[in-house]
């Protein structure tokens, strides 16, 4: 099964979030699941073995208990595929954070401009209000 398909079940995601947290029993990734998705253990069993079968994540048995963990191989596999677009994102990311601070430096040059200088935002204030204040 190819890494996006595997991905792009939700119920997949969920649980390879739970085991990003750390090492999980079967039990203990059942019962999250189960309550949050209303599926039954034999679902869940199904979607852990997808996950298992495909790389994603390991087993190894603790006496009677299974524990869970991430593989990071696929993963990474995924990041490495994506590398090709992620500049669609961050260019437009990096574009919005200029803006955002030449919105800050506007901000803080029209304040000062406005003959208040360095008082804070409440000497403003106060200062607008008394001058709206007849007879002030």
């Amino acid at each position: 099964m190819h890494a996006f398909d595997v991905l792009g079940d939700p119920v997949r995601r969920r649980i390879l979030e739970l085991l990003a947290e750390g090492e999980r029993t079967s039990g203990a990734v059942t019962a999250a699941i189960r309550e949050e998705f209303a599926i039954s253990q034999p679902a869940v069993s199904q979607h852990l073995r997808v996950l298992r079968e495909s790389g994603f994540t390991t087993v190894r048995a603790e006496g009677a208990r299974r524990l869970y963990t991430i593989d990071a191989a696929p993963l990474r596999e995924v990041d490495v595929w994506l590398e090709r677009f992620r500049g669609f994102w961050e260019q437009r990311l990096d574009a919005l954070g200029t803006e955002l601070a030449r919105g800050k430096r506007a901000r803080r040059l029209h304040d000062g401009t406005q003959g208040g200088g360095n008082r804070s935002a409440k000497d403003r204030t106060a200062g607008r209000a008394k001058e709206e204040t007849p007879g002030g």
